[in-house]
């Protein structure tokens, strides 16, 4: 992951004396709001992962809800297959039947 390297501040001079112009103060203010925006951006983007992991789980849940939906469709068609057959059986007994 990249790191974003902070703005360097301006420092006061170090002989105490105030050199500070109407364009520092200006560029002064901007760097500070580009540096909340910063760590808005950061939140955001740590939020906007914690999201991607909800949802990869819920991804995976529903997953797992499916495969088993699927599994109890199978045993219903296993089921339907196997009372079709056993109606086939009934009717050709009945037709035997029907013929004595």
């Amino acid at each position: 992951m990249a790191e974003v390297i902070p703005f360097p501040t301006p420092r006061a001079p170090a002989d105490g004396a105030d050199r500070a112009t109407p364009g520092d103060a200006r560029l002064a203010a901007s760097l500070t709001q580009l540096l909340d925006a910063l760590a808005e951006q950061r939140a955001a983007v740590a939020a906007w992962r914690a999201s991607l992991g909800e949802l990869k789980g819920a991804m995976g849940g529903l997953s797992h809800s499916l495969i088993a939906y699927r599994r109890q469709l199978d045993g219903l068609q296993n089921q339907v297959g196997g009372l079709g057959r056993s109606a086939h059986n009934l009717a050709a007994t009945a037709e035997t039947a029907a013929r004595l």
